[in-house]
Parts: C-alpha cells; sequence; structure tokens
C-alpha cells in the first residue's frame, strides 16, 4: 500500500511539472558532464582559420543593391571574359566600377596596367589589399570618382562590369568619340544588351540601338547566370563587346541624335502620324530657326533605353506670337510633302535602318528643317 500511494505521488508530480514546462514554453534540462579537452580548442581554431581563408572579400561589407553593387565571382566566367576581351602584354585596360576586385586581379594578370575607376571607398580600400598580397600594386591605378563626370585617362581597352542604373550615359560616353581604343566588352543586364543587338524589324529594336550603331558595332559574346552574383540579382546578364566603326558617316551627330529622338517617340506609328501632331510641327518650325553654334559632343538624353513608345518629348514653349498660322501650314506641308516624294509617311521608325533614316534626315536638312534646338535667339523668318 505504501508503494503504490508513493508511486501515485510521483506520478502526479511529474505531470503537474510537465504542464508548468509546458505553460513557460521550456523544455528541462539535463545537466551532461564535459570532460575539457585541449584538443578541442585546436580543432575549434582551426576550424576559424579554414573559414576566414576561404571568405570572400565581399562578404566583408555591405553590398547595395540599388546601386546595382552585384559582385560577379564565378572563376571561369571571369577567365572567359578577360579571354574574350582579346588583350594583349602592352594593353591599358580601363575597368569602370571594380568592386572588390574579382575581374581587376584577373586583369592585371593579361595586361600591362590597369586603371581602375570606382565611387565607392569601401570597395577601393579591398581592392588595394587585395592588388597588394598579389604585388600587382605597381601596375594598377586606382581613381574614386565618379565614372560618368570624371575625363577617362588614355586606354587601349574596356573591360567592366557595369551597373545597369547607368549602362545607358555610359556607353554614350564611351562611343561619342571623345576616346580611342580597340573594343569595350561590357558586362550588362541581358535585357538591356538585347536592345542594343536588336536590328530594325524586331521588338527591341530602339533608338539606343540606332545610336550607337551609327558609330560602332555591336557583338555578343555569351550569357551570365544571375547565381553567379553576390548578391544574386533578378535577372540573368550578357557580355557584349562595342568596336568603335574606323569611318564614321560625315554627319552632325548632335542633328541625328535629336532627330532619332523625335522619330522613335513612337517607333510603332507611322512617320505620316508623327510628323502630322501639331506640337511636333511648332518644334521644329522653332527648333528650325535657331542659329547654329558649338556644343558638348555627346548627350546622354538621346541614349535613353526606356521604351520608346513611352518617351514624351519635351516640347518646351511652342507658342509663336510673332508667326502666323499661314507659315505654320506652309511649315507643315513642306514636311508632309518631303514624306510623301521619299515614300516614308506610311513607313514605322521600328522597321528603318541607319541607312534609311539618314537619308529622311538629309532630306529634311536639305529643306532646311532641322531637329537640334541649337543655342541662338530664335528668330521667325523661314523661308517657305
Amino acid at each position: 500500500m505504501f508503494c503504490r500511494h508513493n508511486s501515485t505521488s510521483l506520478l502526479r508530480f511529474l505531470q503537474q511539472q510537465q504542464q508548468i514546462f509546458r505553460f513557460l514554453g521550456t523544455k528541462p534540462t539535463h545537466r551532461r558532464r564535459y570532460n575539457h579537452n585541449k584538443d578541442d580548442d585546436d580543432e575549434e581554431e582551426d576550424r576559424r582559420n579554414r573559414k576566414a581563408e576561404n571568405a570572400r572579400p565581399e562578404d566583408s561589407i555591405y553590398l547595395h543593391k540599388s546601386r546595382g553593387q552585384h559582385i560577379l565571382t564565378n572563376p571561369r566566367v571571369l577567365e572567359a571574359i578577360v579571354r574574350k576581351a582579346d588583350i594583349k602584354p602592352t594593353d591599358t585596360v580601363l575597368e569602370i566600377g571594380p568592386g572588390t576586385g574579382n575581374l581587376t586581379l584577373k586583369l592585371l594578370e593579361a595586361a600591362e596596367k590597369v586603371v581602375a575607376i570606382e565611387i565607392d571607398k569601401r570597395m577601393i580600400d579591398i581592392l588595394d589589399n587585395r592588388v597588394v598580397k598579389c604585388g600587382f600594386e605597381d601596375r594598377i591605378s586606382v581613381i574614386c570618382k565618379d565614372a560618368l563626370k570624371t575625363e577617362f585617362p588614355h586606354f587601349d581597352l574596356i573591360v567592366a562590369n557595369i551597373p545597369y542604373g547607368i549602362s545607358s550615359p555610359l556607353i554614350a560616353k564611351i562611343v561619342s568619340g571623345v576616346y580611342s581604343f580597340r573594343s569595350a566588352t561590357l558586362l550588362l543586364q541581358k535585357e538591356f544588351a538585347h536592345r542594343l543587338l536588336a536590328k530594325p524589324g524586331e521588338s527591341e529594336y530602339n533608338r539606343l540601338a540606332v545610336n550607337v550603331k551609327l558609330v560602332a558595332d555591336v557583338e555578343f559574346i555569351m550569357d551570365v547566370s544571375k547565381r553567379d552574383f553576390v548578391p544574386c540579382p533578378k535577372v540573368d546578364s550578357s557580355v557584349v563587346r562595342i568596336h568603335p566603326k574606323s569611318q564614321v558617316p560625315d554627319i552632325n551627330m548632335k542633328e541625328w541624335w535629336a532627330f532619332t529622338l523625335t522619330c522613335f517617340s513612337k517607333k510603332n506609328k507611322t512617320l505620316g502620324a508623327t510628323f502630322r501632331q501639331k506640337k511636333k510641327i511648332l518644334e521644329l518650325f522653332k527648333r528650325s530657326q535657331m542659329n547654329d553654334e558649338h556644343e558638348d559632343n555627346y548627350d546622354t538624353q538621346y541614349y535613353n533605353d526606356a521604351d520608346d513608345d513611352e518617351v514624351e518629348d519635351d516640347e518646351g514653349d511652342c507658342s509663336l506670337p510673332l508667326c502666323s498660322e499661314t507659315e505654320i501650314g506652309l511649315f507643315k506641308d513642306k514636311i508632309m510633302g518631303i514624306l510623301k516624294e521619299s515614300g516614308f509617311e506610311d513607313k514605322r521608325p521600328i522597321k528603318l535602318c541607319n541607312e534609311e533614316l539618314m537619308q529622311l534626315l538629309s532630306l529634311f536638312n536639305q529643306a532646311g528643317i532641322h531637329f537640334h534646338q541649337a543655342k541662338g535667339k530664335w528668330k521667325c523668318n523661314t523661308v517657305i
């Protein structure tokens, strides 16, 4: 009887304890004896040392996705980019946005010198340390500035992983004709690269491709998976190579860029429909009266890679108080007459090649119709 009572009490006590633990959300602890061993400390230290040796440089800092800071880490892809860039041992390579230096170190193995332009000082500190460890400090020049706002020193090639946010203005700067170089091997967002490679008649064909291909040839190299980057971006990337043309058409580039901006503002509409718009007529009438003046060699607005059909031209003040409706009407008739006589009225910009666009621009200019608003005092004295 005594044993049965004790067993019942013990069972009731254990049940109460379990209810308490469940209420508190805890579990009973069981003490275990642990025999401290010096070998365990040595093994733990070795594990930490191996982890430190295998740590990637990009793991030591916070990378901003909003700034396009995606570091390429796949060594096979890095080697393929350097190999496809066709670097000579005597070349000076310009790298824009070197980041932590994964591509930079590969470039230093192939080229005589690397000029790296990086705006993030945290990246530069890591890059400097890695370069010193590899013994390349005498063959690299690091510039801590905004690549869009600084003048590039002499270089033979460009090899770079370009942040998507500056792809359009940077390519505009590269192909503007200011710099002389053999080629630019660029890692770009895949969609942007396809727009750059697009041909007349394709849905992705746009004024970015039109303006770049006037002065350079663009070659597809390879696709790169988003899994090869840290942190992983949302989309894949592609490598393209840009070769400046040895002979560029004798054309006013400012006029050409403004002309393609007008045509591709609605790339799927016919040119007749685009040039019939009253605001467009007034804008061109005003621009055609401006005196020519020298301006910069390139303007990034004409390389904007946004969807052309979503772009609205900045018409500005198109009011012409000194000109009569008759003059405006005659000017419109002149534009439409050129389009009809040349057979361009029913054609769409998305299907026109550069040769056709240059032909149409030449016809407009010969008739005194201009697209680039040069600086100068406006005057209403056009000859209709």
